[in-house]
């Protein structure tokens, strides 16, 4: 047992009984659960991420789907009274276990949130903000890792000018692009994006979303989303989550064409939500 920020209780097993994990697998929830005080807000989740790929996770409103991502890299460690039981393997490794060192796993499993938040800073000093903090000074070394995010992340063209800009000046679809940016910079090998498009427009949105389908390339991709067309168009694989539980995964057409669950083929109907 481990005990996190704010009195926060993690009762995980260790990971020896996992020694056959799947290497086309880059993280793997087995037996998850999670409580909120008194309230179980995960089920017993067991589910298998493949590298490069993109999964998308839907489902109505409070049914887990964000609990489930924060779980992917630590981010409910500050929580209070959040409790977990079960096993979270990331290149075969439970980040729970007690030496796991937080702040590692945070830059290899990077998150991109709701709204855009670039920090109060020029457009540069958002990009090598992490990379300052891993101990990466040389100003030639930084520049290039500011090219580099800034062309993945389709960005450079439109602010190459004026990269001493403040960031907040920038659109909240260029915002969203340069927090995306800034997460790439310290080379993750996962991205967790909880509904990173739900507040920008239409044109934004394709944005990112093209975005998403270059980014695989380079890393693998778990995107929360409410909208099941953009999940459709960009996800690789999707699971459905309904009061806590995973109550289907698979391939995106075989989830959205031919669902094996009744509660999933009432959500892709619309019937609830």
């Amino acid at each position: 047992m481990i005990m996190g920020k704010n009195k926060n209780k993690f009762e995980i097993k260790s990971d020896d009984k996992y020694k056959s994990y799947e290497n086309e697998y880059i993280i793997e929830c087995i037996n998850l659960n999670l409580w909120y005080e008194k309230i179980q807000a995960l089920k017993d989740i067991n589910i298998k991420f493949k590298k490069n790929k993109v999964t998308a996770i839907i489902g109505p409103s409070g049914c887990g789907k964000s609990t489930l991502l924060r779980c992917l890299n630590r981010m409910n460690d500050v929580i209070e009274g959040c409790n977990i039981k079960g096993v979270v393997l990331f290149n075969e490794k439970n980040i729970y276990e007690n030496k796991v060192d937080v702040r590692l796993i945070r830059k290899k499993i990077g998150m991109i949130f709701q709204k855009p938040n670039p920090f109060p800073m020029s457009i540069y000093d958002n990009i090598v903000y992490g990379p300052r903090i891993h101990k990466i000074e040389n100003d030639e070394i930084l520049g290039k890792i500011t090219e580099k995010c800034l062309k993945r992340a389709a960005l450079w063209d439109e602010v190459k000018d004026r990269l001493k800009d403040p960031a907040m000046g920038l659109s909240l679809g260029q915002q969203q692009r340069l927090c995306i940016a800034r997460a790439l910079a310290v080379e993750p090998d996962v991205l967790l994006m909880d509904e990173p498009t739900s507040s920008l427009d239409p044109i934004a949105t394709q944005k990112i979303e093209n975005l998403i389908l270059d980014l695989k390339k380079h890393c693998t991709i778990i995107i929360v989303t409410h909208n099941m067309q953009q999940a459709v168009r960009i996800s690789d694989y999707t699971g459905f989550m309904y009061l806590g539980e995973m109550i289907e995964f698979g391939e995106t057409n075989q989830i959205f064409e031919k669902p094996n669950e009744k509660l999933t083929k009432n959500y892709i109907r619309g019937l609830f939500g």
